[in-house]
C-alpha cells in the first residue's frame, strides 16, 4: 500500500476554506458550509484534515483546531475511505494527540473519540492499547488527556468497547485498571475512574459484574472525597446501581440512603442532582417500594427543601421584569414539532385501565408538546424538564421526584408533608411560598385523593396569590391550578362553580393579560387545561373568554403567541359547535384573519395559526363558510407548493429537506373545514388549481409518515363531507391505501397505518350494500386488515381501527367476508369491548352481526368474547339491539342445551346480563 501524501492544490484550496471560515459575516458563512459540503464527496478530504491537524505546525492552532473539529464532524467518512487514507488518517490523529499544544491535544482527543466509535475498538485495538498504555504514564498531563478520552469513549458507546479482541476481553484488564485508579493521587483520575466504571453498569457488563463488590467498596471509599466531581460521579454511580442491580445495594441501603441524603443537601449543585436522581429511580420502580417507604419521613421533607430557587436561578431569571413589550430572543423559542391528525378511540372508563395519559402542563406552565401516543417516549420527568431555564436543575428533577412519590404512596406522602408544606405555604419569605406551590402541582396526579379535603381552603389560597406582587409566584400558582383543574371544572353544583370553577377561570384568564411574559405564558397554558377539563361548562362564559383572549392577539410576543394559538384551538375543541354563534363568530374571526393577512406562505408562524384554525373550523361549522374560500385557496397552493419543493430535493438531495410542517398542517386544515362545512366545500374543491384530489393521491405516496397520516385522514373526511367528488380518485387512492395497512409498522409509521385503516370504513360505508366498484377491493383490504387485527406486536389502537373497518367492510360486503369470520371474531370482540359506544363502533358491530347472520358457525368458538362485548354495551342502537337480541335468542332456540352448557361456564357477571338485558 503506497502511504498517503497531500497534493499541494487540493491541500490550499482547504486551508484557504478553513481561513475564510473565520469570517463571521452571514453570506459568507453559508458559501463556505456549501463548499465544505462539495469536500465530502471527496475521498481524500479526512486525510487532509488530519494532515493540517497534526503536521502544519506552522498555521495557528485556531486553524489546525478546526481542522480537527471538520475532522471530527465527518470521522463516518473513514468507512468508505481509501485503505491508504484510513489508515493516514489514524496515524495522524494519534500523532496529533502527543502534540505539544493542549488546543490540538483536545481536538486530537475527540476526533479519536469519534473515529474510536464509527470504526468501533475491535477495528482500532491500537488505539485503544496506546489509550490505556497512557494511563500509566508518568506525566500526569498524559494520564489525564487518555483518560479523559476513554471516559468519553465509555460514556458514549459502553457496548462497543465490551467486546472480545483477538480472543481477549479488553475490559477484563481495563476494569480492574480503573478500580486501582479509584485511588490515584489525582482527582481528576479518581474521577474519571468512578466515571468509567460506572458507565459499564446499564449495560450488564460481565468484565464489571466479576468485581462488582470490589466496585462498591471503592464508591464507599471515594464518598467523602474532597473533590465535587468525584462525589458527582460516586452518585451517579449508586443511581445506575440501584437501577441495574439493586440487591446489592439494599444490604447497605441504610448507609446508601443517609450517604444519598446528605448529598442531596450538598453545597455543589452537580453533586446534589446526581444524589436527587437517586430519589427519583428509586420512586420509579415499583419493585423498590418497600425499601422507600420506610425512608419516607426523611426524603420527602429534603425534596421539599430542593425546590426553593437557587440565588443562581433567580440571577439568571430576570424574575420581576415587566416585560410584556419586550420582543423574544429568537433563541427563547423551542422548535416545535407538528404532528398530524391521529384517528382513535375513547375506551369506557369503567374498564379503561391503560388508557392513555392526559396531556400535562410543564411546571411554571410550559406548554409540553404531546408526541405521538404510540411512541416510546418516557413523559415522567417533562413536566418539570420544560421549565423556562435552559436545564435540568435540582429543583425541577426533586419536583419529578416528588410528582412520582405522590403517584407511588399518595396519603402516606401527603401525611408525611402536611406540616412542612403548611409552613411554607404561609411563609412570610416568598421563596418558601413558591416552593410550596410547587411541591403542592407536584403532587397533584398522585395525591389527590388525600389533598381533596383541603381544597376547599386551597383553591381559594392560590387564587388569591395570583395577585402576589412576585411573578414568580403567580406564574407556579397558575401552573397549580392548572394542574388541579379537574377538580375545579367538576360539574357538582351551583356553589362549587361559584366558589372555585368561576373564580379560577377569572383569576387564569387575568393572568392571560398579565404584564410579565412568564405569567402570560403560565396563565395561557394553565387556562388551555382548564379548557379541556371544563368542556361545555364554558359556554355560558364564551363571551368574555374570547374577549380576554382576543387582547391577548394585541398584547403578546412571538412565544406566547404560540401558547394563545392553542388556547384558542383548545376552547374551540371543549366547545364545539356552541362557537358557531354569530357574536362569537364576530369576536374570534377579525384577529385572527389579521394575523392571517400579514403571514406570508413561507412564514413559520403561519403553521400554529393554520392548526389553531382546523379546530376552529370544525366548531363554527356552517358559520365559518364566509371565510372558507381563501382559507382552502391557500391550503391548496401550500399543498402543492411543498410537494414541488419536495419533488426538487429528491432530484437534488443536497438541498436542504423541505420542512413538512406546512403540509401537514394545510392538510389538517383542509381537513376541519370539510368536517365543519361537509358539502358546503364542494364547489371550492370543484375548482380548485391544481385539483386538491389529484394534489391528495400524490401527498399518499409521500416519504414522509405524518403527511400520508393527515393525508389519510383526509380521505376520512371527504368520505364523510364530500364523497361524490372522492369516488372519482378511489381507485389511485385505494392502490396507496392498502400498501400502507402493515401489521407492524416502524413506530413513526403507526399513525398513518391507523388512519388508512380508520379511512377505508369511511370509504365502504359510503360506497353502501355490495357496490360492485368496492367488491374489487375488499380481498385485499380484509388480507391486510385481519393479519394487524391477529398480530400480538401491532399497537392496540391500530388493532381497533382494523376492527371498526372489518365491521364496516362486513356490514356492507357480509358474503365476501363472512367466510373469514372464524381467523378473527375472538380477536375482533377482544378490540372493541373496551370502546366507549359511538357511532362508529355502532356501524362495525352491526356488521359483525351481519357476518355472524351470514355464517352463524363463524362464532361458535368465540361465544364467551362475543357475548362479553355485547353485555359491555351500555346504549346500543335500536337497531344494532334488535340484532344482539335476535342473534342471542336465535342460539339459544337453535339448540337450547347446547346454549345452556355453554353459557353456564361464563361469569356470572356476563350471565346475568344477558339475561337481564336481553332474555337469554
Amino acid at each position: 500500500m503506497t502511504p498517503w501524501a497531500p497534493q499541494p492544490a487540493g491541500l490550499q484550496e482547504i486551508l484557504q476554506t478553513i481561513h475564510e471560515s473565520t469570517d463571521m459575516n452571514t453570506a459568507v458563512q453559508r458559501t463556505i458550509t456549501q463548499k465544505l459540503n462539495t469536500f465530502t464527496r471527496e475521498p481524500q478530504y479526512i486525510a487532509y484534515l488530519a494532515y493540517i491537524l497534526s503536521s502544519m505546525t506552522q498555521e495557528e492552532d485556531r486553524i489546525r483546531t478546526i481542522a480537527g473539529y471538520l475532522l471530527k464532524n465527518n470521522s463516518r467518512l473513514i468507512l468508505s475511505s481509501p485503505p491508504e487514507v484510513a489508515h493516514y488518517v489514524k496515524a495522524a490523529v494519534l500523532q496529533a494527540f502527543n502534540d505539544s499544544s493542549i488546543m490540538i491535544r483536545n481536538a486530537a482527543s475527540q476526533d479519536i473519540v469519534a473515529f474510536l466509535g464509527v470504526l468501533e475498538p475491535k477495528n482500532w485495538p491500537e488505539c485503544l492499547q496506546l489509550l490505556v498504555g497512557a494511563l500509566d504514564s508518568t506525566d500526569l498531563d498524559k494520564q489525564e488527556a487518555a483518560f479523559n478520552a476513554l471516559e468519553k469513549a465509555c460514556e458514549d458507546y459502553p457496548r462497543k468497547m465490551d467486546v472480545e479482541i483477538g480472543g481477549t476481553r479488553p475490559l477484563d484488564f481495563m476494569i480492574p485498571k480503573f478500580l486501582s485508579l479509584t485511588e490515584h493521587p489525582s482527582a481528576k483520575m479518581r474521577s474519571h475512574a468512578v466515571a468509567c466504571l460506572s458507565y459499564f453498569v446499564p449495560i450488564n457488563c460481565q468484565s464489571l459484574f466479576v468485581h462488582i463488590d470490589s466496585f462498591i467498596a471503592s464508591l464507599f471509599k471515594c464518598a467523602s472525597d474532597d473533590d465535587p466531581s468525584v462525589r458527582r460521579h460516586v452518585c451517579q454511580a449508586l443511581v445506575l446501581l440501584l437501577a441495574a442491580r439493586p440487591e446489592k445495594l439494599m444490604p447497605e441501603m441504610s448507609n446508601v440512603a443517609e450517604y444519598m441524603l446528605y448529598s442531596t443537601k450538598d453545597k455543589n449543585e452537580n453533586v446534589a442532582l446526581e444524589a436527587c436522581e437517586f430519589w427519583l429511580t428509586f420512586a420509579e420502580d415499583a419493585d423498590l417500594a418497600a425499601y422507600l417507604h420506610p425512608l419516607l419521613g426523611k426524603v420527602a421533607p429534603v425534596l421539599l427543601d430542593c425546590m426553593v430557587y437557587g440565588e443562581d436561578d433567580l440571577l439568571w431569571l430576570e424574575a420581576d421584569a415587566e416585560d410584556a413589550a419586550v420582543p423574544d430572543k429568537e433563541q427563547d423559542i423551542k422548535p416545535r414539532h407538528y404532528g398530524g391528525k391521529a384517528h382513535g378511540f375513547d375506551r369506557d372508563p369503567s374498564t379503561a385501565t391503560d388508557g392513555p395519559p392526559k396531556p400535562r402542563i410543564g411546571a411554571y406552565g410550559e406548554e409540553t408538546y404531546d408526541s405521538d401516543e404510540d411512541d416510546d417516549y418516557d413523559a415522567d420527568d417533562d413536566d418539570f424538564a420544560d421549565e423556562m431555564s435552559t436545564e435540568w436543575n435540582l429543583r425541577k428533577c426533586a419536583a419529578a421526584a416528588l410528582d412520582v412519590l405522590a403517584v407511588r404512596f399518595s396519603a402516606d406522602l401527603m401525611n408525611v408533608l402536611l406540616g412542612p408544606l403548611k409552613e411554607k405555604l404561609w411563609s412570610s419569605d416568598w421563596l418558601q411560598r413558591e416552593s410550596g406551590i410547587l411541591a403542592l402541582g407536584a403532587m397533584a396526579e398522585g395525591c389527590i385523593e388525600a389533598i381533596e379535603p383541603h381544597l376547599s381552603t386551597l383553591v381559594p389560597y392560590l387564587i388569591n396569590t395570583l395577585n402576589d406582587p412576585k411573578p414568580l409566584v403567580r406564574s407556579i400558582t397558575c401552573w397549580t391550578l392548572g394542574r388541579y383543574a379537574s377538580w375545579t371544572t367538576q360539574d357538582l353544583s351551583e356553589e362549587h362553580k361559584t366558589q372555585y370553577f368561576i373564580p379560577t377561570m377569572e383569576g387564569l384568564l387575568r393572568m392571560v393579560l398579565d404584564n410579565n411574559k412568564r405569567v402570560q405564558e403560565a396563565g395561557c397554558s394553565a387556562f388551555a387545561t382548564l379548557e379541556e377539563d371544563a368542556g361545555p361548562l364554558l359556554v355560558p362564559y364564551l363571551e368574555p373568554v374570547l374577549r380576554n383572549l382576543v387582547f391577548a392577539f394585541d398584547l403578546y410576543q412571538h412565544k406566547n403567541m404560540l401558547i394563545l394559538y392553542d388556547a384558542v384551538g383548545t376552547l374551540a375543541d371543549a366547545v364545539g359547535r356552541a362557537l358557531q354563534e354569530s357574536r362569537y363568530v364576530d369576536i374570534l374571526m377579525p384577529p385572527l384573519t389579521t394575523k392571517w393577512s400579514k403571514l406570508k406562505d413561507d412564514d413559520e408562524n403561519l403553521i400554529p395559526l393554520l392548526e389553531c384554525l382546523a379546530s376552529v373550523t370544525i366548531a363554527m361549522g356552517p358559520a365559518f363558510l364566509p371565510y372558507a374560500g381563501p382559507v382552502f385557496e391557500r391550503c391548496n397552493n401550500l399543498i402543492h407548493n411543498s410537494l414541488l419543493q419536495y419533488q426538487q430535493f429528491q432530484q437534488n438531495p443536497d438541498l436542504d429537506e423541505p420542512d413538512k410542517s406546512f403540509l401537514v398542517v394545510a392538510l389538517d386544515l383542509l381537513s376541519g373545514l370539510t368536517q365543519g362545512l361537509g358539502p358546503q366545500l364542494e364547489p371550492l374543491i370543484q375548482i380548485s388549481q391544481p385539483n386538491l384530489l389529484n394534489l391528495l393521491t400524490v401527498c399518499l405516496k409521500h416519504p414522509q409518515a405524518p403527511v400520508r397520516q393527515s393525508a389519510y385522514a383526509l380521505v376520512g373526511d371527504l368520505a364523510m363531507g364530500c364523497f361524490s367528488l372522492l369516488r372519482g380518485h378511489m381507485p389511485g387512492i385505494m392502490s396507496e391505501l392498502i400498501l400502507q395497512l402493515d401489521p407492524e409498522p416502524k413506530i413513526e409509521f403507526i399513525s398513518a397505518s391507523n388512519n388508512a385503516a380508520w379511512s377505508v370504513g369511511e370509504v365502504a360505508l359510503r360506497y353502501g350494500r355490495d357496490d360492485p366498484e368496492f367488491q374489487q377491493w375488499v380481498n385485499p383490504l380484509i388480507a391486510r386488515l385481519i393479519p394487524i387485527l391477529l398480530h400480538p406486536k401491532a399497537p392496540r389502537s391500530l388493532h381497533e381501527n382494523a376492527a371498526v373497518s372489518i365491521g364496516r367492510i362486513g356490514l356492507m360486503h357480509p358474503n365476501l367476508v363472512a367466510p373469514h369470520l372464524p381467523e378473527f371474531a375472538q380477536a375482533w370482540c377482544q378490540a372493541l369491548y373496551e370502546i366507549r359506544d359511538n357511532e362508529e363502533k355502532d356501524s362495525a358491530f352491526r356488521g359483525l352481526c351481519t357476518l355472524v347472520q351470514t355464517n352463524p358457525a363463524g362464532i361458535s368458538k368465540s361465544l364467551l368474547w362475543f357475548c362479553n362485548s355485547i353485555v359491555r354495551w351500555n346504549t346500543p342502537s335500536p337497531e344494532l339491539f334488535n340484532m344482539f337480541q335476535t342473534l342471542l335468542q336465535g342460539f339459544q332456540q337453535h339448540d337450547p342445551a347446547a346454549w345452556a352448557a355453554q353459557t353456564a361456564s361464563f361469569p356470572p357477571a356476563i350471565q346475568e346480563r344477558l339475561a337481564a338485558r336481553y332474555g337469554v
